[in-house]
């Protein structure tokens, strides 16, 4: 018989609360158990000494009769220094998918797009403010010629 080390569901809807069971592994989650062995409720601070409640020498019992626990229940075994749990790393886990990452590089263009508009712009706005001061003598001097045109064709009427 295969012996599991697992959660057992229990509380209200949306209010969980689970116990630590030893279990035949064919058993339903919320089924028949060998031994209960610990509490945990997730509804408490992380911090709180009540959040996980074990009885360390039968955890370590089942253990040594080659009882295997579920990764959520080694995690509090490792926390409690009964066994030690090897870190994962999935660095693919946190990579997004090819939609995400079109869409990604879609907004990358577009906001490289307005800096270079931006860009172009404020070199606009230079080259602008630059002319207008060097070309407004000669506007000046092209509406005198103007005005002194019109006072000449006046005269003449």
């Amino acid at each position: 018989m295969a012996v599991a080390i697992r959660l057992s569901r229990g509380g209200a809807k949306k209010r969980p609360y689970y116990r630590i069971v030893v279990s035949d592994s064919r058993s339903p989650r919320d089924g028949k158990y060998l031994e209960q062995i610990g509490t945990y409720n997730p509804m408490l601070p992380k911090d709180s000494g009540e959040r996980v409640k074990l009885n360390e020498d039968r955890a370590r019992h089942w253990l040594s009769v080659g009882a295997k626990p579920s990764d959520r229940v080694h995690r509090f075994f490792d926390a409690a220094g009964i066994l030690e749990r090897a870190p994962r790393n999935n660095p693919k886990k946190g990579e997004p998918g090819e939609a995400a990452k079109e869409r990604a590089e879609e907004k990358a263009a577009k906001i490289a797009e307005a800096e270079e508009a931006a860009k172009a712009a404020e070199e606009e706005a230079k080259a602008a403010a630059a002319a207008p001061a060097e070309e407004a003598p000669a506007e000046e001097a092209a509406a005198e010629e103007a005005s002194a045109e019109e006072a000449t064709e006046d005269k003449g009427e």
